[in-house]
């Protein structure tokens, strides 16, 4: 199930804070967590317990974790049924799952970082 959180949502402390403070997400990802105002988060839950989050402020990818590659490719599709999203700055681990999730990847001089954008409608 994915469900669409914002910082004012009921329980999003419990779901999100300890993604915001952990070390091995930072690690794997090279990326920190915030709970910017105006950012929306899509969570991935299995069995209720949120696996994959996305951030997003302003059309603009923010952030990107998961435990499960397949919920990832499935949130990503989500989001692309309700927005365009704009270059976005994003962790390079997650590559091809960008790619399977029909992003476009655009130049960059990044070393753990891609920049990526809704790919063409075609």
């Amino acid at each position: 199930m994915i469900i669409p959180i914002t910082h004012t949502s009921k329980n999003f402390y419990a779901h999100l804070g300890p993604i915001f403070g952990s070390r091995k997400v930072e690690k794997m990802t090279g990326d920190r967590f915030y709970d910017d105002d105006d950012k929306i988060w899509y969570l991935y839950y299995d069995k209720g317990v949120p696996d994959t989050f996305v951030g997003i402020l302003n059309n603009v990818i923010k952030n990107v974790w998961t435990e499960k590659p397949e919920h990832l490719i499935l949130v990503f599709k989500d989001i692309n049924k309700k927005m365009t999203i704009k270059e976005s700055i994003v962790p390079s681990l997650f590559n091809d799952i960008y790619i399977k999730s029909g992003y476009e990847l655009v130049d960059h001089d990044y070393k753990n970082f891609l920049k990526i954008r809704s790919g063409s409608s075609d």
